[in-house]
């Protein structure tokens, strides 16, 4: 049957209904519509006859749907699409306002949205369908204001057509009350002015900004259309915005920025001279509205302003840009910084200099009591740095560190800036506190630093060449501060050759002295810098005859320091300089023996000084008597090959073996005795070398006198003692030994020998109470009786003790010798006559009168065993051990 097939597709997806309304068949197409072909059968895509028809164009198959009463209201199953959305979208469908009006009469819901949230409304704007927009908007229940998935109204999309000027959309949807500031919750919840902002529908957006109730909606992040315009350099939206009353000065939420921040954020040039516009608008045309002056030095949440945030982004070009908008050139950011201190910390020369031309505040201090000027040098730019100083800035002010801008040039080696400050008139010396809280200059801390370059540009500048350091107000100040050193001394200790040079080449002073005298040569010997050395003996003005309070001149110094190259050098110059003397009339040489310094002597020999010359003094010792007390055998030697006079006498008479002797010199006394010293040469008082010998007690120095000379040993001085007179007046506790070596060498000598007053040498030790020698010499059988001229003898001599004695006369191996020529008796005074005859004591040799020898007693020790006259006292002893 018909009614069987009528609604069944072909192979092909075709439809007898279908192919007849494509053939435009009406009388068909009934046919089939009354045996019952189903006009809302769906397509394998779920599309209605009535889709079909809109879609491919076909108003009559459309028609004849609606005619027969298809279903209006069902929609594709993929889109969600009406008929009336599909009529909406076909701008070349025949009749589509008859099928737009057929369809509305059907009481079609003309608010459907499909898929996408679309309504046909939405669709006509897009499709620019002008009849059906019109037709729709005369429907009483048309929402003007749906929004799509999107959050878009029709609105959006009228608005959207203002780009192309089309306007008459926007203007009817306005005419029926459609929003003109819908929200978009999804999308930050901006309006739909900032949305067409943010599409960059820019005529659109500025026909809208006229009606919308609130220019200055923001969104969640605090955003409001001008913002939004100034971050996209929307110069022409902007003009408009402001005009209209948009208020400029809004801050956005997290970063708490101006319109005018994002503007400079994002490079806006144009926008910013719209602000600029709109202020000087406002400002001359004195009128009471709603227009809002723009805030140029607004902060933003780290203290940024607008101009600040420009150098911060390095946008240089738009601070003059910025500053023509009354932006405060000396306003500072979050983190303490003018707008000269962030160009300068940019590098950014042209723009510090631009600020600086308008003004800004040159002497600013940072956080960190940083200036400008101390800031573009640590940038290193010269521009700035001169610019700075042309407006005058304090170039003196220091810095966190305490340091001058002079120095802190130099001591980034950026020798062009430091030119500059010097050129403006620098203070070169810029005294300042040194170590240890003394005063100092620069070229003082640039030598004691070592900054050669820095120490040599001061010099060139003009600094103070010769000052040394000073103490603190308070007095402040280690041995730097009191110790004189003036640059050139300086840098002779340092070895600074090269500043050196500089300073005598600028007319330092050479011969400038510190507080010990010593003058800068003096340093540079005595630190053996050679090359300061040589450099310094070649100026003229150099005086090599200044003393420190050594008394050492620049020779000296350079012997004391072994140093002969430069004592030579200076010999070369002042060939005087070795023959000078000091404070107690020495010469080098003198100074050289005493101190038994052979290198420099040899040195002093070598320059062949005067090896003769004599201490100025009272004695007028010759160089050979200090080498004997003072010195070596090999210096006694090396002077006397050099022609040192060896029978040379001093003011004393004394020649040098004299000397030697005393000193107990005896390699000296050897080489003198071999070099024909006269070894019987008598000083003033008539001593030989052997008499101050044994006065001082020296057994090697006379052990070579006896054994090495034919001295005469038996010469009596001006006191009337010979030798063994001083050995035993003055003895030592060798004496003793000394004495033997006598006898050991002159077994004759006369031991008895009575000096000028009488006394014999054993009276003399008994006197000293030198016990030891006193033996020696009774041991040579010495006269124990002999008196001097007083009359005292060893048996009277008052003594504490007479135990020396007891053990002198129990001592006695042999008859002592008898007392001659004696007068009276020695034990009572009695003096002898032809009544009282003289006797002897057979033990101890003194002579007596017949009383005091009246004992007798047998001396076995002698081999005397008939008893035999002695004395009261020899009796004792030889009976009882004691006197």
């Amino acid at each position: 049957m018909l009614s069987d097939i009528v609604n069944v597709w072909s192979q092909q997806g075709e439809l007898p209904l279908d192919l007849a309304l494509k053939s435009k068949n009406e009388s068909i197409a009934a046919t089939l519509v009354q045996h019952n072909a189903d006009i809302n059968i769906r397509d394998s895509d779920g599309e209605p006859l009535l889709h079909r028809a809109i879609k491919r164009g076909d108003s009559f198959a459309a028609l004849f749907l609606l005619h027969y009463n298809c279903d209006a209201t069902l929609s594709t199953r993929s889109e969600n699409d009406s008929a009336l959305h599909l009529v909406a979208g076909s701008t070349y469908l025949e009749d589509s306002e008859k099928i737009a009006e057929k369809l509305l009469n059907k009481s079609l819901n003309v608010n459907a949205q499909n898929k996408l949230g679309f309504t046909a409304l939405h669709i006509t704007i897009q499709a620019d369908n002008f009849p059906i927009f019109k037709l729709l908007l005369q429907q009483d229940q048309i929402n003007v204001n749906l929004k799509t998935n999107e959050e878009h109204t029709p609105l959006y999309y009228s608005l959207l057509k203002y780009d192309i000027d089309i306007t008459t959309y926007t203007d009817d949807l306005l005419k029926v009350g459609a929003q003109t500031d819908p929200i978009y919750t999804s999308h930050c919840c901006s309006d739909l002015l900032q949305t067409l902002i943010i599409g960059a529908v820019r005529k659109g957006a500025a026909y809208l900004a006229k009606y919308v109730h609130s220019l200055n909606h923001v969104n969640i992040e605090g955003e409001s259309a001008l913002h939004l315009v100034c971050e996209r350099n929307y110069a022409d939206l902007s003009s408009v915005l402001v005009k209209l009353g948009a208020n400029a000065n809004l801050l956005s939420n997290e970063l708490r920025q101006s319109p005018l921040h994002y503007a400079v954020k994002n490079n806006a040039a144009d926008c910013i001279k719209t602000f600029i516009d709109h202020n000087q608008n406002i400002e001359l045309d004195n009128k009471s509205d709603n227009r809002i002056n723009v805030n140029f030095n607004l902060r933003d949440i780290n203290g940024d302003t607008p101009i600040s945030l420009a150098l911060n982004e390095g946008y240089n070009d738009l601070v003059p840009l910025l500053i023509e908008g009354k932006a405060d050139i000396n306003i500072r950011n979050g983190k303490d910084f003018t707008l000269l201190h962030q160009a300068i910390m940019k590098e950014d020369s042209k723009t510090s200099v631009f600020l600086l031309e308008h003004g800004v505040d040159i002497n600013a201090i940072t956080s960190e009591n940083e200036t400008p000027l101390q800031l573009a040098i640590h940038c290193r730019l010269p521009e700035v740095v001169d610019a700075l100083c042309t407006k005058g800035v304090d170039m003196s002010a220091p810095d966190r560190l305490g340091n001058c801008a002079l120095w802190a040039a130099l001591d980034s080696d950026q020798e062009d800036i430091a030119n500059i400050l010097v050129r403006h008139g620098a203070d070169t010396d810029c005294w300042g506190e040194g170590p240890d809280g003394c005063r100092q200059t620069l070229l003082h801390r640039a030598i004691d630093e070592n900054k050669e370059h820095a120490a040599i540009f001061l010099i060139r500048a003009g600094c103070d060449l010769d000052s040394p350091r000073m103490p603190g107000p308070n007095g402040e100040g280690g041995e730097e501060a009191n110790d004189g050193l003036s640059p050139l001394h300086l840098c002779c200790q340092w070895g600074l050759e090269s500043v050196a040079r500089t300073l005598i080449e600028h007319r330092a002073n050479v011969n400038t002295r510190d507080k010990d005298l010593k003058t800068p040569l003096h340093a540079a010997i005595e630190n053996q810098h050679h090359e300061l050395i040589s450099l310094l003996l070649s100026v003229p003005e150099i005086d090599l005859t200044l003393r420190d309070k050594r008394g050492l001149s620049p020779f000296a110094a350079a012997l004391t320091s072994r140093n002969n190259k430069a004592a030579t050098a200076i010999l070369d110059i002042l060939p005087t300089a070795a023959e000078q003397f000091d404070n107690k009339g020495q010469n080098f040489l003198h100074v050289a023996i005493k101190q038994d310094d052979i290198e420099s002597a040899l040195f002093l020999l070598t320059v062949q000084v005067d090896v003769n010359s004599r201490v100025q003094d009272a004695l007028l010792t010759p160089p050979i008597h200090l080498a004997a007390r003072y010195s070596s055998e090999t210096l006694i030697r090396s002077l006397l090959l050099a022609g040192a006079r060896v029978n040379d006498r001093d003011g004393g008479r004394r020649t040098a073996l004299h000397i030697a002797a005393e000193a107990g010199n005896a390699a000296a006394v050897s080489a003198l005795l071999q070099n024909d010293a006269d070894y019987d040469a008598v000083d003033m008082a008539n001593d030989n070398a052997l008499h101050i010998a044994v006065r001082e007690g020296h057994l090697n120095v006379v052990r070579v006198l006896l054994t090495e000379s034919a001295i005469n040993a038996e010469l009596v001085n001006l006191k009337g003692r010979n030798p063994l007179h001083e050995l035993c007046k003055y003895g030592k506790e060798n004496a003793a030994a000394i004495c033997e070596l006598f006898l050991e060498c002159m077994p004759e000598y006369p031991i008895d020998k009575q000096d000028v007053d009488g006394n014999s040498p054993l009276l003399l030790a008994y006197i000293n109470g030198n016990g030891q020698l006193c033996r020696s010499l009774v041991k040579a059988n010495a006269c124990l009786a002999t008196e001097n001229l007083d009359n005292v003898s060893i048996f009277n001599y008052q003594v504490a003790s007479k135990q020396l004695l007891v053990r002198l006369l129990d001592q006695l191996s042999q008859p002592a010798t008898w007392t001659k020529n004696a007068d009276s008796c020695q034990e009572c005074g009695k003096g002898f006559s032809i009544t009282v005859r003289t006797h002897h004591c057979r033990h101890c040799g003194r002579a007596l009168c017949h009383k005091c020898s009246e004992q007798e007693v047998p001396i076995i020790k002698f081999n005397e065993n008939k008893p035999v006259r002695v004395c009261q006292v020899c009796f004792n002893i030889l009976k009882t051990g004691s006197t």
